[in-house]
């Protein structure tokens, strides 16, 4: 145990030694690492940058944001040229078909939430059918950058209210509950996705009512060019 946390030491230094020349650009390349290549540890990264240099908060949320997209450009590009094939090598028929038809119904969600989710989520995965199924790289890219913009800033809040332990703290509550976490956040977006919805017909109501509140005013002005 005792070497294990020597490594973990001795790999935590190391990383912070590559980033501190870098100074706030260090969250954009590891972001963009960690999306392009290899799982890099971003939380406690982000966490530690945003503990040290609390007034750069939403900069340092940003730049992790901005990172990820950038880097994921390097998957869309896998995943549009041959990434199908490479799915289906990977995923079983089932779980093929029932990612297809997430990206068929909701192309835009079915990107951003899982953005939105810490590890274990399998998010190069996701991003990969994201291009193999021809999303548009524009939207793609906002997906990502959104769903990662939530992700840093709750856990920027989390580290200014509770320190950087919040990420250990964290990560040993989703490894135990991983499936809860994801019902709760399924059924937080659910509610806000139907509120969405229910604003947007009151809206398409009231404009529609504007419209036939008045029909012998419209009957009127036709009559010059009857």
């Amino acid at each position: 145990m005792h070497t294990i946390k020597h490594i973990i030491s001795a790999y935590g230094k190391w990383v912070w030694g590559l980033l501190a020349p870098l100074g706030a650009w260090g969250v954009f390349a590891i972001a963009a690492v960690d999306a392009a290549f290899m799982g890099l540890p971003m939380d406690p990264i982000v966490a530690g940058y945003i503990y040290k240099d609390p007034h750069g908060f939403l900069l340092y949320v940003l730049l992790a944001a901005s990172g990820s997209a950038s880097g994921s450009i390097v998957l869309y590009v896998i995943g549009y040229t041959g990434g199908e094939m490479l799915l289906r090598k990977r995923l079983s028929p089932e779980r093929f078909q029932k990612i297809h038809a997430s990206f068929e119904k909701h192309q835009f969600w079915a990107l951003m939430f899982p953005a939105m989710l810490p590890p274990p989520t399998p998010f190069k995965a996701v991003v990969l059918a994201a291009a193999a199924f021809e999303m548009s790289f524009l939207r793609f890219l906002l997906a990502i950058f959104a769903g990662r913009f939530v992700r840093f800033s709750i856990l920027g809040l989390l580290t200014l209210r509770f320190g950087p332990k919040v990420v250990e703290i964290g990560g040993r509550v989703i490894a135990r509950d991983f499936k809860w976490v994801l019902v709760a956040l399924a059924v937080g977006l659910l509610v806000w996705l139907l509120w969405r919805r229910q604003a947007a017909k009151k809206s398409a109501a009231k404009q529609s009512a504007a419209g036939t509140e008045d029909p012998k005013l419209r009957s009127e002005e036709q009559l010059p060019g009857d």
